[in-house]
């Protein structure tokens, strides 16, 4: 794995130096509580409020800022995965980027095997719009290549949230506070091997459960002032419903149970979205000790999140030999993993 970072803030050095004047309407108070509950304690920007104001900007200018800031970003996670799984950028097979905050064409894709020394004839693959679980269909699916065809494959997710800061609203919409509480930027990245390799991870298996019926409860609208947040308070008790049938099926398929998972990678969407996992699978709270500080070190960094949680779990003295990861979206879909230490 390799992560790479754009600079860090103080959520409440955000509040005081930007975002209390961009809520100082009559909800301002409400904003307040909601980014001092939010869970975050520092998040990164590539983009950072504090420094350049982007609410007002077009789509267009966010698009091209999103090429600038997100290359080098993606270049370091990239190169510091190649380097620690011991692979030259030739020798992979499959390129999958994930990004929902950022289209241009050429892509990441394309121009980071360019400038990294892919081979001409890789296999790429971009995941765009599915938000915060990408990362597991983009594992799942690099981790299917590399069975069948017996060579390495490399995931990249990288999202800048912040090129997609919102107008000041007069109305001072709860959803789109509640984003500009937890959002943040990052890129992570991931190669898998055909070959087992010391203190790594085996993909056992992938699971996925998306309800329809309330796809309205989670939405990322193109407009022409950036990408639009949609976040329904009813999330938390949708995947309430569903999380449990998901992760049940998912271990028992595999001979399984919850007691035989010593590791959880799940996805903080936020404080509730943890609440509501650890209180449906039954689990005791320091399983969710690495979610919880991942998001308060860092935020929401929409599809890398839940690969940073893998990261804080393997650097343990003792990593778990046995790992759920688990992530939500757009959908509304839930996504769950299983890896086996090797």
């Amino acid at each position: 794995m390799g992560t790479a970072l754009p600079p860090s803030a103080a959520q409440d050095d955000l509040w005081k130096g930007f975002f209390s004047d961009h809520y100082a309407g009559g909800r301002r108070g409400l904003a307040q509580r909601i980014f001092a509950n939010s869970g975050v304690r520092t998040r990164q920007a590539a983009v950072s409020p504090l420094l350049e104001d982007v609410s007002g900007w077009s789509t267009e200018r966010r698009m091209r800022r999103y090429q600038v800031e997100a290359m080098p970003l993606a270049k370091e996670a990239v190169g510091r995965a190649l380097t620690e799984a011991g692979v030259a950028a030739d020798e992979l097979g499959l390129f999958v980027v994930c990004s929902c905050t950022g289209y241009a064409t050429p892509g990441l894709d394309i121009l980071l095997a360019r400038d990294m020394g892919m081979a001409p004839s890789l296999q790429r693959l971009f995941v765009g719009h599915m938000g915060c679980y990408a990362a597991l269909p983009g594992l799942g699916t690099a981790a299917d290549f590399v069975a069948a065809r017996g060579r390495p494959a490399l995931l990249l997710c990288a999202e800048l949230t912040s090129l997609h800061l919102q107008p000041t609203d007069p109305r001072a919409d709860i959803q789109q506070i509640v984003s500009h509480a937890l959002f943040s930027d990052a890129a992570a990245a991931v190669v898998l091997t055909p070959s087992s390799t010391p203190g790594g991870y085996a993909v056992s298996d992938v699971s996925a459960l998306t309800d329809t019926t309330t796809a309205d409860h989670m939405t990322w609208d193109v407009t022409d002032l950036g990408f639009r947040m949609g976040l329904s308070p009813q999330v938390p008790t949708v995947l309430s419903v569903h999380v449990r049938p998901m992760v049940d099926d998912l271990l028992t398929r595999n001979g399984l149970t919850i007691g035989d998972v010593d590791g959880w990678a799940v996805h903080p969407g936020g404080p509730k979205i943890l609440d509501v996992v650890e209180e449906q699978l039954g689990l005791a709270t320091d399983a969710m000790a690495p979610s919880r500080e991942v998001l308060s070190s860092y935020g929401n960094c929409s599809s890398p999140t839940v690969l940073l949680v893998l990261d804080a779990l393997r650097r343990r003295a003792d990593p778990p030999r046995r790992v759920v990861m688990l992530a939500f979206g757009p959908g509304l879909t839930l996504y769950g993993v299983l890896l086996e230490r090797s």
